[in-house]
């Protein structure tokens, strides 16, 4: 791989994707995105299904009997 390759495009690209993230660390801190991190998971659930019991369709069925191999 040639040095210019290094020092044109992959060094630059990287300080993007870098600075990319430190940037959208800062947009969640400041939009109070990572002040409550256990809540924000809790979110998703409703009375019909609290939290620690999954009460969806697929994840209640029983899996079938494997076969043996041979």
């Amino acid at each position: 791989m040639p040095e210019w390759f290094l020092y044109f495009v992959a060094l630059p690209m990287a300080m993007l994707v870098v600075a990319s993230a430190v940037y959208g660390l800062y947009w969640a801190s400041k939009k109070g995105q990572l002040q409550d991190l256990e809540e924000g998971a809790k979110v998703i659930f409703d009375d019909e299904e609290p939290v620690g019991r999954p009460t969806d369709q697929i994840l209640n069925q029983s899996k079938p009997p494997r076969k043996p191999k041979g």
